[in-house]
């Protein structure tokens, strides 16, 4: 909701898109590069105290949006400014959602399960919540879009917090020690650089599906074709909760990786609308399953007091990939067409996915992974 009610409220308070746009694209840069210290504070000072201020701090920005987009002669480097305050503050709700999984669930096939929950409804999120702003946002105004948000952070992080399984995590008291960080730990890089590659095709994937039916002089069929991508990864991940796997969970993050770098392939070569859908369904299959394998590692790899920060690792990977591979897609689209983007984007993923850690993961493995578990999922 955040990043549309921003970009439509500053584009109607200036009357131009590049404005929006660079509003919209700092509010995103000031989110990614605050993510892990935002994430290194949940897991010192526990969710209750550092999500409720991350929210408080969030949502004032939000107001003061749209307050100062409904004022007349605002100078531009304000929208700016408070695009900034309103990335850096961002509450890492999903990362810590992850956290009080962990904390209910065991390891094993429980914790996939609960993970696979998480990402459906986050996926189904990334579907809702553009729809309910737009609808807001029509029968209002941009401003009023941007109240909305501001209490959606509000009320969503207060809900959140205020139940006992995020009151329990009360964090460390102080500082994660160095050698705890997820960057330190072997291998958690190099599970992020194969993340980037899944980031890569999602980004390209969300500007080809618009140009694709641009080609085809069938712009109405955009949301559609975004929807079956979205769609797909939903499935992916209620499916991959579902399965009872019994591979390592470094076959299984190369073999996923894999499939999305093939799949983008695949659709590289499909002209008609109907099979390009069919294809983008079968590339978004393997997103969520992906990320969800991503937070497994995150929660097995990295010590108990850094896991937040290290959940935020993946997501982050993730978001980089897509941005800078959105970044480039435009040009590439430009001079050769998407279905080029997406044999490029895939190629770039299967070389990606062969930097997976074997070895590390497979080390991590038995206790964790394989650990047998007699909880009855609910």
């Amino acid at each position: 909701m955040g990043s549309l009610a921003l970009l439509l409220a500053v584009q109607d308070s200036t009357g131009s898109y590049t404005k929006a746009g660079f509003a919209t694209a700092t509010f995103g840069i000031a989110n990614v590069i605050a993510a892990p210290w935002r994430a290194r504070a949940v897991d010192r000072f526990g969710q209750r105290t550092a999500l409720t201020t991350m929210a408080s701090g969030q949502a004032s920005g939000f107001v003061a949006l749209a307050l100062i987009a409904q004022a007349e002669k605002v100078a531009d480097v304000w929208f700016l400014v408070l695009s900034v305050a309103i990335g850096l503050t961002s509450p890492p709700l999903g990362a810590a959602m992850r956290m009080i999984w962990a904390s209910l669930t065991t390891a094993g096939d429980q914790r996939t399960k609960a993970f696979s929950i998480d990402a459906v409804c986050e996926e189904l999120l990334f579907v809702i919540g553009p729809v309910v702003i737009s609808a807001v946002i029509v029968a209002s105004s941009p401003s009023t879009g941007l109240w909305v948000t501001a209490a959606a952070v509000s009320l969503g992080t207060a809900a959140m917090t205020s139940s006992a399984s995020s009151g329990v995590l009360r964090g460390t008291g102080g500082g994660v020690a160095r050698g705890d960080r997820p960057l330190r730990q072997p291998g958690f890089a190099r599970v992020l650089i194969v993340l980037l590659g899944v980031g890569g095709v999602l980004g390209v994937a969300e500007i080809a599906a618009p140009a694709a039916a641009s080609h085809h002089d069938a712009v109405a069929a955009s949301g559609w074709l975004l929807a079956a991508f979205a769609g797909g990864s939903a499935l992916g991940g209620f499916l991959y909760g579902q399965l009872n796997l019994k591979g390592g969970i470094g076959k299984r993050l190369f073999v996923l990786c894999l499939g999305m770098g093939l799949g983008a392939v695949l659709v590289s070569q499909l002209d008609t609308l109907g099979a390009f859908a069919a294809g983008l369904a079968l590339v978004g299959l393997f997103l969520a399953p992906s990320l969800i394998t991503g937070y497994l590692i995150a929660d097995t790899i990295v010590a108990e007091s850094g896991r937040t920060e290290a959940s935020t690792w993946i997501n982050t990977s993730v978001n980089l990939g897509a941005s800078l591979a959105s970044a480039a897609a435009g040009a590439v689209i430009d001079s050769s067409g998407p279905w080029f983007a997406l044999l490029l984007v895939g190629a770039i993923a299967l070389v990606l996915a062969s930097a997976v850690p074997f070895t590390r993961l497979r080390k991590i493995e038995p206790p964790v992974v394989h650990a047998v578990d007699h909880c009855e999922h609910s």
